[in-house]
């Protein structure tokens, strides 16, 4: 109405769908095009039934369990056939040495002269678990051991026939022979192989009764520890007192005669050479004292052999290059292709030692000699203070002969055998005699120091003829000394105690800040 406020707002209009400008041929021909330009339809996917992917699963499941059971069975048959162990301990504490694997080698086919191994302990229990573990590293090389498990409860005869009184006691036995162990380790037990191997022990003599180094004395200066060690590779050891005996046993194998205190009767010396006279075999150990205070009655034993000792006592000056601070302390490290030096390394000290004239009577053949190295000779003055060599009081220039290694065809008729041993004796075919100038090297003090160990039991062998029997090894010693410095021993401590913990706390915190900001 004309003059009225009020408006109507009409509705929006809808316009048609413009027409194309070129007309219904070209709106048919773009979409045309369009539809050429989308991507083709995906044909629908095939959707497997329920039941079929469950049957797929299972199916799965038991080819997996199928496979891995047989991969285990696989694996177990494989470990029981065949038997690799890997030891990675610094000694080598879990294999054994090379020395008792030699050892087994020699032994017997088990079907000729099987080696029996009867363990008097129950296999379950805790000392025959750890016998087991030990005879396990002897069956590795020796696979037809017989190794027999005997509870002494449940067979109390038997173990009272074997006169075992401890538990895991061991009894060997081989050809009607037997040994017994108390003490376990691979060194007794290879000492123990050891001994039956032999076909028979020889009989070992040591001269005393007149202050000699005692074969059963625990002093520094006595020669128990070695003579222990001649035992356990089979050695019998008796003490030898002329002054009762009046002469060697005939079936003594090897004499030993350290350095006496009191001087031989006449007749006891006599009794010596008439030993050697006879074919037998000789270990002396002389000390320094002989070249000043006399032989002690041994002269007559000195002259048959043509032994001449050098005035003074050896010093050395390679023995401050290995620590020891006294120079009469005399070093062997160079070593002759002999029996007694054949592999063997490292060195061999004597802590104070005469020296030889290397020379031997008529009919002695010096076999070799043992020398030190050219910076040492014969002090014969007070060793105190800074010494040097005096050419005219006698005092000679190393190389210096510490050991004479003597040999002679064996004189005939040759010693007789042990009478309740049986068979022939275990000397060699040619007569042996080595002359030491130290006695302290075999000494209970000083055995073990350097190679003296491994030269005294090798002149013994060698002695008696036994010169191929394998040595077992000492008990493995992997305790090795680590010293660290004071900065290392600061640095891991503050680094223990404060820096870890702190890079701990800091990598924590980086972490949650992370979390928060992320």
């Amino acid at each position: 109405m004309p003059g009225s406020t009020d408006r109507m707002t009409a509705p929006p209009r809808i316009e048609p769908e413009a027409a194309h400008p070129a007309g219904p041929e070209a709106a048919d021909a773009d979409d045309a095009g369009q539809a050429d330009m989308a991507p083709p339809a995906a044909a629908p996917a095939a959707v497997s039934p329920p039941g079929w992917r469950r049957l797929h699963r299972v199916a799965a499941d038991a080819v997996f369990a199928l496979l891995l059971l047989a991969l285990v069975l696989t694996a177990g048959w494989l470990a029981a056939r065949h038997d690799h162990t890997f030891d990675w301990s610094s000694s080598a504490r879990n294999s054994l040495s090379p020395e008792s694997i030699a050892l087994l080698e020699r032994l017997p086919d088990g079907a000729e002269a099987p080696l029996r191994i009867t363990v008097f302990a129950p296999r379950e229990h805790r000392v025959g678990r750890a016998v087991e573990a030990l005879l396990a590293r002897y069956r590795r090389h020796r696979p037809d051991l017989d190794i027999q498990w005997v509870d002494p409860q449940t067979a109390p005869g038997r173990a009272r026939n074997a006169d075992v009184h401890l538990l895991g006691q061991l009894v060997l036995e081989q050809r009607g022979r037997r040994e017994t162990l108390e003490a376990l380790s691979e060194g007794t037990l290879s000492s123990a192989i050891a001994r039956l191997t032999l076909e028979r022990a020889p009989w070992v003599a040591v001269l005393e009764g007149h202050g000699e180094r005692a074969m059963a004395g625990g002093a520094g200066a006595d020669i128990g520890r070695f003579a222990q060690l001649l035992r356990q590779r089979g050695f019998r050891l008796r003490p030898l007192d002329l002054a009762s005996a009046g002469r060697v046993p005939d079936n003594t194998d090897l004499l030993v005669v350290t350095a006496p205190s009191i001087a031989l009767f006449p007749g006891e010396a006599e009794a010596l050479v008439d030993y050697l006279d006879a074919g037998g075999n000789l270990l002396w150990l002389l000390d320094p004292g002989a070249s000043t205070d006399g032989l002690m009655g041994l002269e007559p034993l000195a002259a048959y052999l043509g032994v001449r000792p050098l005035p003074g006592m050896v010093v050395d000056a390679q023995a401050s290059e290995l620590g020891f601070e006294a120079p009469t302390f005399a070093v062997l490290d160079d070593w002759p292709a002999h029996p007694l030096g054949r592999d063997l390394k490292g060195h061999v000290v004597l802590p104070g030692s005469l020296a030889f004239a290397p020379a031997a009577a008529p009919g002695w053949l010096l076999d070799t000699t043992l020398t030190t190295g050219a910076d040492s000779w014969n002090e014969t003055g007070p060793i105190r203070g800074e010494i040097t060599r005096n050419p005219a009081a006698g005092e000679q220039a190393g190389p210096l002969a510490l050991a004479l290694v003597l040999t002679r065809p064996r004189p005939a008729p040759a010693r007789a055998a042990d009478a309740d041993a049986g068979g022939e004796p275990a000397a060699p075919a040619e007569q042996r005699v080595i002359l030491v100038g130290d006695g302290d090297f075999a000494s209970n003090a000083h055995l073990a120091t350097a190679g003296n160990r491994e030269l005294a039991l090798r002149m013994a062998r060698w002695l008696t003829g036994l010169e191929d029997l394998i040595t077992p090894p000492a008990a493995p010693d992997d305790r090795d000394n680590f010293v660290l410095s004071t900065p290392r021993a600061w640095a891991i401590a503050v680094g223990g105690v404060f820096v870890l913990p702190a890079l701990l706390v800091a990598a924590g915190l980086w972490i949650t800040w992370r979390r928060g900001t992320a």
